[in-house]
């Protein structure tokens, strides 16, 4: 493996940015410091004007394998995730067949050990049904992100709506609980109102049958259950005002039993956009009014929701395109997410330390990632290299996902394609410069994420 030196590059890392050498040997950290020197072989990297980010952990994204590969794979889009600075990821368990055993995760383990070129983790899924196959990744806690469970309405048979097994699972599982919030029944009566209204409903509708009311139900459950049984809930996609009030900036991030986690769409889309974008921005839970984005994005600063992520879900463009009623729900974001909130930071909304902390540093010390978040000596060289004075605008040919778009085409101006300020130049995974100036390098893969729990 090569032997990498970043000069004179500006390290964002642990609420500071300072000017740094950083020397990358053998998938790791080697040193940082003022000046460094050696007579090793490297390839030296010239730093001067650009940013050293962690590389971004992405704790919910799916990515279709195995079963829905017609919209996406492991393959394509850990690699859209590389070219968006986001290294490792943590991927959710809605697939065909649905990852509901060990052996059924194993597989997509064997799977992106061979094609994922980012590091990754997949959460054990949970039904009705199925509590004590997915207690039983209590015994990889180490090896193992942590257990998905959809508190309201999903796809397929994922839903946990049985108190009985709530109560099994909040009281028994030793690992992280991640859930996807929102009411059942009050989407039922909001879909059956709208329906009986008569008229065509269209992507404007989805915020008023998937409401405010039905995320902070669901979530104030879920954390009732949380605190009755001390479990490690993680409450995933918040995306409401009223939620809020069930979150806490009281203690520090490594000591909360109850974290929560926003996604980019939702602190950069608001309800206006449906005029626009209709059943591209459609998802679950849905983008509402813009006072939600305002709050969300107070919450944020103030550390009430712990980190961000994407929930990463794509779709065909003919499976967007359909009626509202048919078109499937959910976003293609993994490769942009960090360039937003570059974006934001060039708006003055949010300062480059905060995105690394809510981005990388939150998400390793959330989920106890061992070894990776931060820019540390002996961690993973899981690095991102950004360059701000290079603005690229989205279009197809620069769109890595399967899919082959991205709501991003229509979000600028009048509908424009929208034009980051800023740009991702190199991608290292484990030391390995997988992305260079638009080079790839696919010959080694990522790694499986280890925890310590």
């Amino acid at each position: 493996m090569q032997i990498y030196l970043l000069k004179n590059i500006q390290v964002v890392n642990e609420g500071k940015t300072e000017t740094k050498d950083v020397l990358i040997k053998n998938g790791r950290i080697e040193k940082i410091d003022n000046r460094i020197n050696t007579t090793e072989k490297i390839t030296e990297i010239n730093g001067e004007g650009k940013f050293l980010f962690p590389g971004v952990i992405d704790d919910q994204v799916h990515f279709r394998e195995p079963g829905l590969t017609h919209k996406a794979n492991i393959y394509t889009e850990a690699k859209a995730a590389v070219a968006g600075g986001v290294t490792s990821f943590m991927e959710m368990p809605n697939t065909v067949p649905p990852a509901f055993t060990l052996d059924l995760l194993e597989d997509k383990y064997n799977i992106a050990a061979q094609t994922s070129l980012a590091n990754y983790s997949f959460y054990i899924g949970t039904n009705n049904t199925n509590a004590a196959d997915a207690l039983s990744a209590n015994a990889f806690k180490d090896r193992i992100c942590g257990i998905k469970m959809f508190m309201g309405s999903s796809t397929g048979n994922l839903l946990v709506d049985n108190p009985l097994v709530l109560e099994k699972i909040f009281s028994e599982s030793e690992m992280l609980i991640a859930t996807h919030c929102e009411d059942e029944k009050i989407i039922k009566a909001n879909m059956q109102k709208a329906l009986d209204s008569g008229r065509e409903l269209t992507a404007a509708d989805h915020p008023v049958i998937r409401n405010e009311e039905a995320c902070f139900e669901s979530s104030f459950y879920a954390v009732q259950l949380a605190k009755k049984h001390n479990a490690r809930l993680h409450i995933l996609h918040i995306s409401t005002e009223k939620e809020l009030q069930l979150f806490s900036n009281m203690l520090p991030l490594k000591e909360k039993r109850i974290t929560a986690e926003v996604c980019v769409h939702h602190l950069h889309f608001t309800a206006d956009d449906y005029t626009q974008q209709g059943n591209f921005i459609k998802c679950n839970p849905a983008i509402k009014a813009a006072p939600n984005k305002e709050a969300l994005w107070k919450a944020l600063l103030d550390d009430r929701l712990d980190v961000i992520a994407t929930d990463h879900a794509p779709h065909t463009f003919e499976e967007k395109n359909e009626p509202y009623l048919k078109a499937h729900a959910g976003l293609p974001l993994v490769q942009h997410s960090l360039p937003l909130m570059l974006y934001y930071h060039s708006q003055g909304k949010i300062s480059l330390e905060k995105i690394a902390e809510k981005m990388s540093h939150a998400v390793a010390d959330c989920f106890s990632v061992k070894e990776r978040g931060y820019i540390r000596e002996g961690y993973f060289a899981d690095l991102v290299i950004v360059d701000t004075r290079t603005p690229f605008t989205v279009g197809k040919e620069n769109i890595l996902y399967k899919c082959g778009w991205s709501p991003f085409e229509k979000a600028g101006e009048n509908g424009s394609a929208f034009r980051f300020p800023t740009s991702i130049t190199h991608t290292f995974v484990n030391g390995h410069l997988v992305y260079g100036n638009g080079q790839w390098d696919e010959s080694i893969k990522g790694e499986r994420l280890l925890f310590e729990r």
